[in-house]
């Protein structure tokens, strides 16, 4: 049987993050949750944007080369956990937006630059050239010009928050939606298995048409792709995703990849992971919070990892 609380509902929309935001908490349709929930998006946009003159990011980047800036708590455990994985050196890098604005795919004065111009703005995205202090939460960009930049990441951790926000409203079930990034909270009130069914974006087709489909229980559902935003030059199309190793489009076979997770932050990082990949990774499942990935390419099949279809 359904349970009666998925047909009351709470839905709101808003804008931010650059993106259209969605929210929707089954069992009440009091809309006092989702508004302070709204509220929580600003503010840390407020903190995290690089889309502003002002913000905590944008303390830390005017003072590149010149001494460190002090950040709130929640803004330092984000940079210092970008700052790691963008070490690692997978493909993820917090700090390659000296060479995706040379670039500039997608935006006005795209363009391909110069095997020079890359290589004068690939000095700049080191991320060991970051000096974090844990004492004073403080953030030192080592040379001027640097710049760093957590939109790979901020909606996924941001979403992250609102989920743990809910909870503390005693919110069971629900779905955020920050512009595509899903986190879907608690058991679905519409399966008895309490599953979720989420759809993966056909890259060929116009957003919301679906090339597979698959049943989750609670997790973050976030996609990578080559297909919203790109370049073409002399026949040669170039894709908004640069790789920080080379300072070019990553070259890949893949259209997109989307990671399930537990979490929405991991959900960002792991899809970079896979999508630099280009490919399943070995063993990458055997992690409990990650539930599966599937892979979509260009010539359209479909690789599942960790799902049964």
């Amino acid at each position: 049987m359904i349970d009666d609380l998925a047909l009351e509902q709470a839905v709101g929309q808003h804008h931010a993050l650059g993106t259209s935001i969605t929210l929707q908490i089954f069992g009440t349709q009091d809309q006092d949750v989702i508004n302070k929930s709204f509220d929580l998006i600003d503010h840390y946009e407020d903190l995290l944007t690089v889309n502003r003159d002002q913000s905590e990011v944008m303390s830390v980047n005017h003072a590149a080369g010149k001494h460190p800036v002090q950040v709130s708590s929640g803004t330092y455990s984000l940079i210092k956990l970008a700052v790691k994985e963008s070490r690692a050196n997978f493909g993820f890098n917090a700090l390659i937006g000296p060479v995706v604005k040379l670039w500039a795919i997608g935006f006005k004065g795209a363009h391909v630059p110069t095997d020079a111009q890359i290589k004068e703005k690939m000095r700049l995205i080191d991320p060991f050239n970051v000096e974090l202090d844990d004492n004073n939460q403080s953030v030192f960009l080592t040379k001027e010009g640097m710049e760093l930049d957590l939109g790979g990441i901020a909606k996924g951790w941001i979403a992250d928050r609102i989920r743990d926000f809910w909870h503390a409203y005693g919110v069971n079930a629900g779905i955020i939606n920050l512009g595509g990034n899903i986190l879907l909270v608690g058991d679905s009130p519409k399966r008895v298995s309490g599953q979720w069914s989420v759809g993966v974006q056909d890259p060929k087709e116009k957003r919301g048409k679906n090339i597979t489909s698959v049943m989750v229980p609670k997790c973050s559902a976030v996609t990578s792709g080559t297909y919203e935003r790109y370049l073409v030059v002399d026949g040669h199309k170039y894709h908004h995703l640069i790789d920080p190793r080379t300072g070019y489009p990553v070259e890949t076979d893949l259209a997109g990849v989307t990671t399930f997770t537990k979490d929405s932050v991991e959900a960002e990082i792991e899809c970079k992971r896979l999508f630099f990949a280009g490919h399943p990774i070995k063993g990458w499942h055997d992690d409990p919070d990650r539930v599966g990935a599937i892979f979509v390419y260009n010539d359209e099949h479909v690789e599942y990892d960790n799902f049964n279809n």
